[in-house]
C-alpha cells in the first residue's frame, strides 16, 4: 500500500457537534466530549471490560481489567486493596510510572475542587490517608467497610492517573494540583497523544506507540485521529454518508435512514444501558403525593404511542413487563409492568379522591424538544381523557435545571445516566436522599435501609436479594415512570468495526479499526 493510502486508512476522523471544552475532564463543566478524549489520552488503573451482545459491543462493568494495573487483591476482610502496578508502564515524555505518581493522582481526585471527589465518594474513597505507598510499583487502598463500588469508582472518567513530577512542575500554591495548566495540557499516559488542540474546533492526536495498557499488548489500529466540532447533525451525517468523515454521534433521528441506506456508511444502534428517560412527578407535593394518583397516572399513558413519536421505536421498552409484585431478577433498569389501562387509571382517581380528575403542568426542556414535544401531546392527551388536564410548559435548559434542583416542577420529563450502572447505584442516586438526582423527592425509610445494606453487602444473595426488594418498592410506589432506553446511534463508514458503547456515551478509539 503506497504510504500515503496508508496514512489515511490509519486515520480516523471523527466529527462531533459539541466541543472539547478542556483536557482535564475533572473540571466543573467538562463535556462529554472531554470525557471521551480524557479516556483514550489518560490511563486508569482500571477498565470496565466489553462484551458483544447481539451485533454490537457494550461496555461490561461487571468485568473490572487491569489498566495501569497489572493485578490486585483485596484482603478477606474486604477492606484493603492492594494494587500492584505494570512494571513497563511509562508516561508519555518516556519517565516510568510510579506508586508515588498514583498516590498523588488518588489524592488530587480526593482532595481538589472537582468533579471527581463527589464521584468517588459513592465507592467510599474520600481521604488521603486512605492510599498507601508500598514499594516503587505497589500501593494499597484501604476502606473503613467493604464497599462494592471503590474498583469500580477507579474505572470511571473522573479517575485520571497523572504524571505527578510534571503536574507538580507547573503547580502553584494557589493552584496545588496544577488544575488550571491541565485545562489546556497533558500529563498522561494513555493509548494517545494529544498533538494539537484548539477549543471548540478540533482536537489532533497521536497513537502512542509505548502505551503499556494496550490489552494483550496489540495496539490501537488508527495511529492518528482527528476530531472536529461541526454543530449542524445534519451537515455531519452527510460527512459521513458521503465518506468525508469516518464516525460521528448523536446525530438527529430523521437523518438515521439516509445512513442505513448509504453506500459508503452504516449504522451502529444499541440501547443506552446505563440509563433512562422517564416522567417524573413530585412526591412530596399534592395531588402527586398520593401512590394512587402516580399509579393513575402510569395506567393512563399510551406508551407504544410515544415509543413510536418520540424515538421511532429505536430503543428498549422499559414498560409493559411481564411480571405484577415480584421481578423476574435483581437487574435495573428492567420493564416495569406498566401498561395503558384507562379504566384502571379512572378506578384509581376515584380511589384517591379524585374522581372528576385534577389540573397540573407539564415541564420539558427545550433542547430535548425533538423527543420531549410528542411525549407532551400524547401525554395531555391521554391524561385528558381520563380527566386529568395538563398544561404543557417549555422551559429552556437553564430555568429547567434550576426548576428541577429546587423541586418546584410537580410534573416532567427528562433523562437519567448512571455511570455505574448497577442496582444498587441506580437507586442510591434516584431514589434516595434531597439531591439533584432524586428526581421524584422520593422518601422511603425502607428504600434507604436496602441501598446502605446494598452498599457494603459482601454476599451476592443477599445483595440481590436487596436490590430485588427495591424493584418491588419502586413499582408499589411509583415514584417516577420509566419509558425507556434510547439508541445510541453510531454512524460510521462501512470500513470502520469495533464501535462500542460505554457509559461515558462517547467513541473510544481504541477499540476501532478499519477492515
Amino acid at each position: 500500500m503506497p504510504a500515503m493510502a496508508q496514512s489515511r486508512a490509519e486515520t480516523l476522523r471523527y466529527v462531533t457537534g459539541a466541543t472539547i471544552n478542556t483536557l482535564d475532564t475533572t473540571m466543573f463543566g467538562a463535556t462529554r466530549e472531554s470525557f471521551g478524549l480524557s479516556m483514550n489520552v489518560y490511563d486508569r488503573l482500571f477498565r470496565f471490560g466489553r462484551k458483544k451482545v447481539a451485533d454490537y459491543w457494550v461496555f461490561d462493568p461487571d468485568k473490572i481489567e487491569g489498566e495501569l494495573a497489572k493485578s490486585y487483591s483485596i484482603s478477606p476482610d474486604n477492606k484493603v486493596i492492594t494494587i500492584t502496578l505494570r512494571d513497563d508502564a511509562t508516561w508519555q515524555d518516556g519517565s516510568p510510572v510510579t506508586a508515588e505518581d498514583v498516590k498523588w493522582s488518588l489524592d488530587r481526585a480526593v482532595s481538589a475542587k472537582s468533579l471527581a471527589a463527589p464521584q468517588f465518594t459513592t465507592g467510599s474513597l474520600t481521604s488521603v490517608d486512605q492510599f498507601k505507598i508500598v514499594d516503587p510499583k505497589t500501593l494499597t487502598v484501604t476502606l473503613e467497610k467493604p464497599d462494592r463500588l471503590a474498583l469500580a469508582n477507579l474505572c470511571v472518567c473522573y479517575a485520571i492517573m497523572v504524571n505527578s513530577k510534571l503536574a507538580k512542575q507547573n503547580a502553584t500554591g494557589e493552584d496545588p494540583w496544577a488544575q488550571e495548566w491541565m485545562k489546556t495540557n497533558t500529563a498522561a499516559s494513555g493509548a494517545y497523544i494529544v498533538e494539537s488542540h484548539k477549543a471548540g474546533e478540533s482536537t489532533v492526536l497521536r497513537r502512542n506507540d509505548k502505551w503499556a495498557g494496550a490489552p494483550g499488548g496489540t495496539l490501537p489500529f488508527f495511529r492518528r485521529i482527528i476530531i472536529q466540532t461541526v454543530p449542524e447533525p445534519a451537515t455531519r451525517a452527510n460527512l459521513v454518508e458521503r465518506g468525508d468523515a469516518d464516525l460521528s454521534i448523536d446525530l438527529a433521528a430523521a437523518d438515521l435512514p439516509t445512513i442505513e441506506k448509504s453506500a459508503k456508511a452504516k449504522l451502529v444502534s444499541m440501547p443506552q444501558t446505563n440509563g433512562f428517560t422517564h416522567v417524573s412527578m413530585n412526591t412530596q407535593a399534592a395531588p402527586f403525593d398520593n401512590p394512587k394518583v402516580r399509579k393513575a397516572v402510569a395506567a393512563a399513558l399510551s406508551y407504544d404511542d410515544m415509543f413510536k413519536a418520540a424515538i421511532f421505536e429505536r430503543g428498549r421498552k422499559l414498560y409493559d413487563g411481564t411480571w405484577t409484585t415480584t421481578p423476574p431478577d435483581a437487574s435495573f433498569p428492567q420493564p416495569i409492568p406498566n401498561k395503558a389501562d384507562p379504566a384502571l387509571a379512572k378506578k384509581l382517581l376515584a380511589e384517591a379522591g379524585f374522581p372528576n380528575g385534577f389540573s397540573t403542568t407539564f415541564a420539558f426542556n427545550v433542547g430535548a424538544a425533538a423527543t420531549a414535544e410528542p411525549v407532551a401531546a400524547l401525554l395531555k392527551e391521554s391524561l385528558g381523557k381520563v380527566g386529568i388536564q395538563v398544561e404543557i410548559q417549555k422551559k429552556p435548559d437553564a430555568e429547567f435545571n434550576t426548576l428541577a434542583s429546587e423541586r418546584k416542577m410537580p410534573f416532567f420529563m427528562d433523562g437519567a445516566t448512571a455511570w455505574l450502572p448497577y442496582t444498587y447505584y441506580f437507586f442510591y442516586l434516584y431514589f434516595t436522599r434531597e439531591q439533584r438526582w432524586n428526581f421524584s423527592s422520593f422518601k422511603s425509610t425502607k428504600m434507604e435501609e436496602l441501598t446502605l445494606d446494598a452498599r457494603y453487602q459482601t454476599d451476592k444473595a443477599k445483595y440481590d436479594d436487596d436490590c430485588l426488594k427495591m424493584i418491588e418498592i419502586f413499582n408499589a410506589e411509583t415514584p417516577l415512570i420509566m419509558l425507556w432506553q434510547p439508541n445510541h446511534d453510531a454512524a460510521m463508514a462501512k470500513s470502520v468495526d469495533g464501535y462500542t458503547y460505554q457509559f461515558y456515551r462517547q467513541a473510544d478509539f481504541r477499540d476501532l479499526k478499519r477492515v
